[in-house]
């Protein structure tokens, strides 16, 4: 897989951590291309990382064995256009970008079938990620894909290319929910008289904890939950609120709306 040159289409944040992610596996940065607009940000990640950057798709597309869209979903059709007679016949193409499907890649592409759809998340920045992956193309396409996600993070597959819209409403968009948790147990606890820092430190460090005993432990939320909460004690009257104000119902239908709005835009 080091062999492989990578190319990818668009420079931001979500390309950058996957460049930085393949450089600390030890793919050669002279192997990763990036084409984007930006001379200061083509000069950034050629100076950070020593990748080889460009202006021209065509370019980047041209050498690549992997080509990675890391483009805006309304731009992606524009930002496709003329690659398909430029890509290496047995080229994988892996795009990043949300309600896109790989009927509309393989058409903007004129037909090429190489295609892997992936929904991340933005832990990837990290190195943290979760990383969901459709293809209906051969094995050594949906390897690539696999070595290229692993890079940023952990990765696991749908066979149904229609579950990518469940996926975006709990991956995807999930680390804004617990985002906006924390934000209020932040503003909660300075509300009751910490100070922002501590609030801050007390509600991020929790969140980190609880994230971790959920990955290493290998037990189910439910029985953590309960763990944790002792009959008649705080976090008793604590979760009792949240029933009765019905949280569990509120992220339900909050889900089911990005799933729906991941539908919309799909078309």
């Amino acid at each position: 897989m080091q062999l492989l040159t990578i190319s990818f289409i668009g420079g931001g944040n979500m390309a950058e951590a996957l460049i930085a992610g393949l450089k600390r596996a030890g793919h050669p940065v002279d192997q990763i291309w990036v084409a984007d607009p930006g001379e200061a940000r083509r000069e950034q990640l050629r100076s950070q990382y020593g990748v080889r950057t460009t202006a021209d798709n065509s370019e980047a597309a041209a050498c690549a064995d992997m080509l990675v869209m890391a483009v805006k979903p309304q731009q992606m059709q524009g930002a496709l256009s003329g690659l398909g007679k430029c890509l290496k016949a047995d080229a994988t193409i892996v795009s990043i970008a949300a309600g896109v499907s790989t009927a509309s890649l393989a058409e903007w592409l004129d037909g090429v079938a190489n295609l892997v759809r992936v929904m991340p998340n933005t832990p990837s920045l990290v190195g943290e990620g979760m990383s969901v992956l459709y293809s209906a193309a051969s094995e050594i396409h949906r390897n690539r894909a696999v070595y290229l996600m692993q890079a940023c993070g952990a990765v696991e597959w749908v066979d149904n290319e229609q579950q990518m819209h469940a996926v975006t409403a709990v991956s995807g968009s999930g680390p804004a929910y617990f985002f906006l948790l924390t934000e209020v147990m932040q503003a909660s606890g300075v509300a009751l008289g910490l100070s922002e820092e501590l609030a801050w430190k007390l509600a991020t460090q929790t969140a980190f904890g609880a994230g971790r005993m959920l990955v290493e432990s290998g037990r189910a939320p439910e029985i953590l939950r309960q763990q944790v909460t002792s009959p008649g004690g705080t976090t008793q009257a604590a979760l009792d609120v949240m029933f009765e104000e019905g949280l569990p119902g509120t992220v339900r239908n909050a889900l089911t709306a990005a799933s729906k709005r991941s539908k919309e835009i799909a078309g």
